[in-house]
């Protein structure tokens, strides 16, 4: 939980991640969504008041390899019925949704490339899907 605490031992409102914990020098703050913050406050009633505490554990450990957690979501997908999905998928997804909806909030592609924590918008750019029905919208109103 060490990542999410605040100093007061509280669930701040980001995720700090340090570049030890991510790849390289891609460690950065990324904000917390309400929903995701509140999941985390009722997480940590359920976990020992240890900042090292870790958010994803298993029933033998309390911490993870990154292997783990592939398999974890494999699991998951294979559960819900989803088909040729892997642990990189969600990123994926966050990364496109948030490229399609970045400009409403006043953002541009540059804070979605903060967000995924990318060295260059060449690199998010290869993440982010297209859509045909919203380049004719947007050939419509031009």
């Amino acid at each position: 939980m060490e990542h999410v605490l605040n100093p007061d031992g509280q669930v701040d409102k980001c995720i700090h991640l340090e570049d030890s914990a991510s790849k390289g020098r891609s460690g950065r703050i990324i904000p917390i969504s309400a929903e995701l913050r509140e999941s985390l406050i009722a997480l940590q009633k359920t976990r020992p008041q240890d900042h090292n505490a870790r958010v994803i554990y298993t029933e033998r450990q309390d911490r993870t390899t990154p292997q783990v957690i592939v398999n974890l979501f494999s699991r998951w997908y294979e559960d819900c019925c989803f088909s040729g999905c892997s642990s990189h998928s969600g990123r994926r997804t966050f990364i496109t949704n948030a490229a399609r909806k970045i400009s409403s909030v006043g953002g541009s592609l540059r804070d979605v490339q903060m967000l995924a924590g990318h060295s260059s918008l060449r690199v998010t750019q290869g993440y982010i899907d297209g859509e045909q029905d919203a380049q004719r919208k947007i050939v419509d109103l031009i």
